[in-house]
Protein backbone atom coordinates (compact mmCIF):
# COMPACT_ATOMS: atom_id res chain seq x y z
CA UNK A 1 0.00 0.00 0.00
CA UNK A 2 2.95 2.34 0.44
CA UNK A 3 3.84 2.59 -3.26
CA UNK A 4 0.90 4.94 -3.87
CA UNK A 5 0.21 8.34 -2.25
CA UNK A 6 -1.34 8.52 1.18
CA UNK A 7 -4.30 10.91 1.11
CA UNK A 8 -5.39 13.08 4.03
CA UNK A 9 -8.72 14.91 4.11
CA UNK A 10 -7.81 18.48 5.11
CA UNK A 11 -10.43 19.70 7.57
CA UNK A 12 -10.35 23.47 7.85
CA UNK A 13 -12.23 26.41 9.32
CA UNK A 14 -14.30 28.87 7.30
CA UNK A 15 -11.31 31.20 6.98
CA UNK A 16 -9.17 28.46 5.44
CA UNK A 17 -7.00 27.67 8.46
CA UNK A 18 -6.36 24.00 9.11
CA UNK A 19 -7.95 22.39 12.14
CA UNK A 20 -5.31 21.22 14.68
CA UNK A 21 -5.87 17.43 14.26
CA UNK A 22 -4.93 17.68 10.56
CA UNK A 23 -1.26 18.21 11.46
CA UNK A 24 -1.44 15.02 13.51
CA UNK A 25 -2.86 13.11 10.54
CA UNK A 26 -0.17 14.43 8.22
CA UNK A 27 2.50 13.32 10.69
CA UNK A 28 0.91 9.86 10.79
CA UNK A 29 0.60 9.79 7.00
CA UNK A 30 4.35 10.34 6.58
CA UNK A 31 5.12 7.34 8.78
CA UNK A 32 2.76 5.18 6.72
CA UNK A 33 3.87 6.48 3.32
CA UNK A 34 7.38 5.07 3.70
CA UNK A 35 8.78 7.40 1.06
CA UNK A 36 5.63 7.67 -1.06
CA UNK A 37 4.01 11.12 -1.41
CA UNK A 38 1.64 12.52 1.19
CA UNK A 39 -1.17 14.41 -0.51
CA UNK A 40 -4.14 16.35 0.79
CA UNK A 41 -7.77 16.67 -0.28
CA UNK A 42 -9.29 20.14 0.08
CA UNK A 43 -13.08 20.47 0.14
CA UNK A 44 -14.42 24.00 0.33
CA UNK A 45 -15.41 27.05 -1.69
CA UNK A 46 -12.30 29.00 -0.72
CA UNK A 47 -8.84 28.26 -2.14
CA UNK A 48 -6.29 26.53 0.11
CA UNK A 49 -3.75 29.36 -0.22
CA UNK A 50 -3.72 30.26 3.49
CA UNK A 51 -2.98 26.65 4.46
CA UNK A 52 -0.20 25.98 1.94
CA UNK A 53 2.69 27.16 4.17
CA UNK A 54 1.62 24.79 6.98
CA UNK A 55 1.06 21.97 4.50
CA UNK A 56 4.53 22.55 3.12
CA UNK A 57 5.99 22.27 6.62
CA UNK A 58 4.20 18.93 6.86
CA UNK A 59 5.76 17.63 3.64
CA UNK A 60 2.58 17.60 1.56
CA UNK A 61 3.44 17.45 -2.14
CA UNK A 62 0.01 17.97 -3.72
CA UNK A 63 -3.30 19.44 -2.63
CA UNK A 64 -6.28 18.09 -4.54
CA UNK A 65 -8.95 20.79 -4.48
CA UNK A 66 -12.53 19.67 -5.10
CA UNK A 67 -14.43 22.09 -7.32
CA UNK A 68 -18.20 21.83 -7.80
CA UNK A 69 -21.36 23.88 -7.94
CA UNK A 70 -22.88 21.53 -5.35
CA UNK A 71 -22.44 21.93 -1.59
CA UNK A 72 -19.44 19.98 -0.29
CA UNK A 73 -20.89 20.18 3.22
CA UNK A 74 -23.31 17.47 2.06
CA UNK A 75 -21.64 14.12 2.78
CA UNK A 76 -22.84 12.52 -0.46
CA UNK A 77 -21.27 15.32 -2.53
CA UNK A 78 -18.01 15.08 -0.59
CA UNK A 79 -18.02 11.31 -1.11
CA UNK A 80 -18.34 11.82 -4.88
CA UNK A 81 -15.25 14.03 -4.78
CA UNK A 82 -13.24 11.62 -2.66
CA UNK A 83 -14.07 8.74 -4.99
CA UNK A 84 -12.75 10.75 -7.93
CA UNK A 85 -9.51 11.70 -6.17
CA UNK A 86 -8.90 8.11 -5.08
CA UNK A 87 -9.34 6.97 -8.67
CA UNK A 88 -7.18 9.76 -10.10
CA UNK A 89 -4.27 9.21 -7.70
CA UNK A 90 -4.47 5.45 -7.30
CA UNK A 91 -4.19 5.96 -3.54
CA UNK A 92 -4.99 2.97 -1.37
CA UNK A 93 -5.16 4.77 1.98
CA UNK A 94 -7.22 7.80 3.01
CA UNK A 95 -6.98 9.29 6.50
CA UNK A 96 -9.54 11.69 7.97
CA UNK A 97 -10.22 13.30 11.33
CA UNK A 98 -12.81 11.27 13.21
CA UNK A 99 -15.89 13.50 13.12
CA UNK A 100 -19.57 12.80 12.47
CA UNK A 101 -19.36 14.40 9.03
CA UNK A 102 -16.20 12.60 7.95
CA UNK A 103 -17.40 9.22 9.16
CA UNK A 104 -20.57 9.60 7.13
CA UNK A 105 -18.60 10.62 4.03
CA UNK A 106 -16.09 7.73 4.19
CA UNK A 107 -18.94 5.29 4.73
CA UNK A 108 -20.46 6.47 1.46
CA UNK A 109 -17.08 6.14 -0.27
CA UNK A 110 -16.80 2.58 1.01
CA UNK A 111 -20.21 1.68 -0.40
CA UNK A 112 -19.19 3.10 -3.77
CA UNK A 113 -15.72 1.54 -3.93
CA UNK A 114 -15.77 -1.55 -1.73
CA UNK A 115 -13.07 -0.05 0.49
CA UNK A 116 -12.54 -1.16 4.07
CA UNK A 117 -13.43 1.35 6.81
CA UNK A 118 -12.18 1.75 10.38
CA UNK A 119 -13.57 4.66 12.42
CA UNK A 120 -12.37 6.23 15.67
CA UNK A 121 -8.90 4.70 15.40
CA UNK A 122 -6.25 5.83 17.89
CA UNK A 123 -3.33 4.36 15.96
CA UNK A 124 -2.54 3.08 12.46
CA UNK A 125 0.38 0.93 11.32
CA UNK A 126 1.37 -1.14 8.31
CA UNK A 127 1.89 -4.86 8.81
CA UNK A 128 2.80 -7.12 5.89
CA UNK A 129 1.45 -4.49 3.50
CA UNK A 130 -1.90 -4.24 5.27
CA UNK A 131 -3.30 -1.27 7.12
CA UNK A 132 -3.91 -2.19 10.76
CA UNK A 133 -5.83 0.25 12.94
CA UNK A 134 -5.95 0.26 16.72
CA UNK A 135 -9.15 1.33 18.49
CA UNK A 136 -11.00 0.92 21.78
CA UNK A 137 -14.50 -0.56 21.82
CA UNK A 138 -17.24 -1.54 24.27
CA UNK A 139 -17.14 1.73 26.23
CA UNK A 140 -13.37 1.76 26.22
CA UNK A 141 -12.99 -1.60 27.98
CA UNK A 142 -11.36 -3.44 25.05
CA UNK A 143 -8.44 -2.50 22.82
CA UNK A 144 -8.66 -4.01 19.35
CA UNK A 145 -6.56 -4.27 16.18
CA UNK A 146 -8.47 -4.11 12.89
CA UNK A 147 -6.71 -5.23 9.71
CA UNK A 148 -8.15 -3.90 6.45
CA UNK A 149 -8.22 -6.69 3.88
CA UNK A 150 -9.83 -4.67 1.07
CA UNK A 151 -7.55 -3.05 -1.56
CA UNK A 152 -8.39 0.46 -0.28
CA UNK A 153 -8.44 1.52 3.39
CA UNK A 154 -10.39 4.48 4.78
CA UNK A 155 -9.51 5.32 8.39
CA UNK A 156 -10.84 8.08 10.61
CA UNK A 157 -8.45 8.87 13.46
CA UNK A 158 -9.34 10.43 16.80
CA UNK A 159 -7.71 13.72 17.70
CA UNK A 160 -4.68 13.63 20.03
CA UNK A 161 -3.73 10.14 18.88
CA UNK A 162 -0.44 11.33 17.33
CA UNK A 163 2.05 14.01 18.35
CA UNK A 164 2.25 16.44 15.41
CA UNK A 165 5.72 17.07 14.01
CA UNK A 166 6.94 18.99 10.98
CA UNK A 167 8.56 17.08 8.13
CA UNK A 168 12.36 16.91 8.00
CA UNK A 169 12.25 18.34 4.48
CA UNK A 170 9.58 20.98 3.73
CA UNK A 171 7.84 21.10 0.38
CA UNK A 172 6.00 23.55 -1.86
CA UNK A 173 2.62 21.89 -2.42
CA UNK A 174 1.10 22.04 -5.89
CA UNK A 175 -2.65 22.61 -6.13
CA UNK A 176 -4.53 20.38 -8.55
CA UNK A 177 -8.21 21.08 -9.14
CA UNK A 178 -10.74 18.29 -9.67
CA UNK A 179 -14.15 19.17 -11.07
CA UNK A 180 -16.44 16.83 -9.17
CA UNK A 181 -18.94 14.87 -11.24
CA UNK A 182 -21.77 15.00 -8.71
CA UNK A 183 -24.31 12.22 -9.10
CA UNK A 184 -28.03 12.86 -9.41
CA UNK A 185 -28.57 10.97 -6.17
CA UNK A 186 -26.19 13.29 -4.32
CA UNK A 187 -27.95 16.37 -5.67
CA UNK A 188 -31.24 15.21 -4.14
CA UNK A 189 -29.92 16.34 -0.77
CA UNK A 190 -29.84 20.11 -0.39
CA UNK A 191 -28.51 22.15 2.51
CA UNK A 192 -31.08 24.89 3.07
CA UNK A 193 -29.52 26.69 6.02
CA UNK A 194 -26.21 26.79 7.85
CA UNK A 195 -25.69 28.63 11.14
CA UNK A 196 -22.17 29.24 12.41
CA UNK A 197 -21.79 28.91 16.16
CA UNK A 198 -20.42 31.91 18.00
CA UNK A 199 -16.73 31.52 18.80
CA UNK A 200 -16.34 30.79 22.52
CA UNK A 201 -12.60 31.38 22.42
CA UNK A 202 -12.06 27.83 23.71
CA UNK A 203 -10.59 24.89 21.77
CA UNK A 204 -12.81 22.57 19.76
CA UNK A 205 -14.17 19.85 22.06
CA UNK A 206 -13.31 16.97 19.77
CA UNK A 207 -9.66 17.94 19.33
CA UNK A 208 -8.76 19.72 22.59
CA UNK A 209 -5.71 18.55 24.53
CA UNK A 210 -7.44 19.37 27.84
CA UNK A 211 -11.18 19.02 28.56
CA UNK A 212 -13.06 19.99 31.72
CA UNK A 213 -16.45 18.28 32.01
CA UNK A 214 -19.46 19.03 34.18
CA UNK A 215 -22.11 16.52 35.15
CA UNK A 216 -25.19 16.23 37.31
CA UNK A 217 -23.20 17.45 40.31
CA UNK A 218 -23.01 20.96 38.86
CA UNK A 219 -26.77 21.27 39.37
CA UNK A 220 -26.81 23.55 36.34
CA UNK A 221 -24.05 25.91 37.47
CA UNK A 222 -21.16 25.46 35.04
CA UNK A 223 -19.26 28.57 36.19
CA UNK A 224 -16.58 26.64 38.17
CA UNK A 225 -16.13 24.28 35.21
CA UNK A 226 -15.77 27.15 32.76
CA UNK A 227 -13.43 29.08 35.07
CA UNK A 228 -11.04 26.12 35.38
CA UNK A 229 -11.27 25.45 31.65
CA UNK A 230 -10.31 29.03 30.83
CA UNK A 231 -7.30 28.91 33.17
CA UNK A 232 -6.12 25.69 31.52
CA UNK A 233 -6.97 26.77 27.98
CA UNK A 234 -9.32 23.79 27.84
CA UNK A 235 -12.58 22.88 26.14
CA UNK A 236 -15.79 22.49 28.15
CA UNK A 237 -17.79 19.28 27.93
CA UNK A 238 -20.81 17.79 29.66
CA UNK A 239 -22.63 14.56 30.40
CA UNK A 240 -25.92 13.61 28.80
CA UNK A 241 -27.88 14.53 31.93
CA UNK A 242 -26.47 18.06 31.87
CA UNK A 243 -27.37 18.60 28.23
CA UNK A 244 -30.81 16.97 28.56
CA UNK A 245 -31.58 19.32 31.47
CA UNK A 246 -30.73 22.27 29.24
CA UNK A 247 -27.84 23.42 31.39
CA UNK A 248 -25.50 23.48 28.38
CA UNK A 249 -25.88 22.86 24.65
CA UNK A 250 -26.07 19.33 23.24
CA UNK A 251 -22.92 19.99 21.21
CA UNK A 252 -21.01 19.69 24.52
CA UNK A 253 -22.26 16.17 25.25
CA UNK A 254 -19.55 13.53 25.59
CA UNK A 255 -20.39 9.84 25.33
CA UNK A 256 -21.66 7.08 23.11
CA UNK A 257 -24.43 9.33 21.75
CA UNK A 258 -22.29 12.47 21.79
CA UNK A 259 -18.73 13.47 21.03
CA UNK A 260 -15.93 10.95 21.50
CA UNK A 261 -12.82 12.58 22.93
CA UNK A 262 -9.27 11.47 23.75
CA UNK A 263 -7.57 14.48 25.35
CA UNK A 264 -4.27 14.30 27.14
CA UNK A 265 -6.05 15.51 30.30
CA UNK A 266 -9.71 14.95 31.23
CA UNK A 267 -11.15 16.57 34.37
CA UNK A 268 -14.63 15.44 35.35
CA UNK A 269 -16.50 17.52 37.95
CA UNK A 270 -19.70 16.11 39.36
CA UNK A 271 -19.58 13.33 36.77
CA UNK A 272 -20.76 9.94 38.02
CA UNK A 273 -19.08 7.94 35.27
CA UNK A 274 -22.02 6.13 33.67
CA UNK A 275 -21.15 3.60 30.97
CA UNK A 276 -22.52 5.72 28.12
CA UNK A 277 -20.30 8.64 29.18
CA UNK A 278 -17.21 6.51 29.74
CA UNK A 279 -17.54 5.19 26.21
CA UNK A 280 -16.78 8.68 24.93
CA UNK A 281 -13.82 9.60 27.16
CA UNK A 282 -12.12 6.50 28.53
CA UNK A 283 -9.30 6.77 25.98
CA UNK A 284 -8.15 10.02 27.64
CA UNK A 285 -4.50 10.13 28.62
CA UNK A 286 -4.94 11.20 32.26
CA UNK A 287 -8.33 11.19 33.99
CA UNK A 288 -8.99 13.38 37.04
CA UNK A 289 -12.30 13.01 38.87
CA UNK A 290 -13.87 15.40 41.39
CA UNK A 291 -17.01 14.04 43.05
CA UNK A 292 -18.58 14.26 46.48
CA UNK A 293 -19.65 10.59 46.25
CA UNK A 294 -16.69 8.31 47.07
CA UNK A 295 -18.51 5.39 45.40
CA UNK A 296 -18.98 7.16 42.04
CA UNK A 297 -18.05 4.74 39.20
CA UNK A 298 -15.73 7.31 37.61
CA UNK A 299 -13.20 6.71 40.40
CA UNK A 300 -12.73 3.18 39.02
CA UNK A 301 -11.04 4.57 35.90
CA UNK A 302 -9.58 7.80 37.29
CA UNK A 303 -5.82 8.30 37.56
CA UNK A 304 -6.40 10.94 40.23
CA UNK A 305 -9.52 11.29 42.35
CA UNK A 306 -10.70 14.04 44.69
CA UNK A 307 -13.63 13.33 46.98
CA UNK A 308 -15.08 16.75 47.60
CA UNK A 309 -17.48 19.49 46.59
CA UNK A 310 -16.69 20.68 43.06
CA UNK A 311 -17.78 24.22 44.03
CA UNK A 312 -14.88 24.25 46.50
CA UNK A 313 -12.28 22.14 44.71
CA UNK A 314 -12.46 23.71 41.24
CA UNK A 315 -12.16 27.37 42.33
CA UNK A 316 -9.22 26.41 44.57
CA UNK A 317 -7.54 24.62 41.68
CA UNK A 318 -8.12 27.58 39.36
CA UNK A 319 -6.71 30.02 41.93
CA UNK A 320 -3.60 27.91 42.50
CA UNK A 321 -3.01 27.56 38.76
CA UNK A 322 -3.26 31.33 38.34
CA UNK A 323 -0.76 31.81 41.16
CA UNK A 324 1.70 29.39 39.57
CA UNK A 325 1.24 31.00 36.17
CA UNK A 326 2.27 34.30 37.71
Amino acid sequence: MTATPVLVLLDHAADGTLRPPVRELLTLARTLADGAPVEGVWAGAQAPDAALPVLGEQGVTTVHRLVTDADLHVSAVLADGLVQVLAATGATLLLAVSSFENKEAVARVAVRTGAGVVTDADGVVLEDGRVVAHKTVLAGTWSTRCAVTAPVALVTVKANSVAAQDAATPTQPAVVEHTVDVSDASRRVRLVERTERADSGRPDLGSAHVVVVGGRGTEGDFSPVEELADVLGAAVGATRVATDEGWIGHDAQIGQTGVTISPRLYIGAGVSGAVHHRGGMQASGTIVAVNSDPDAPIFEIADFGVVGDLFTVLPQAAAELRRRQG
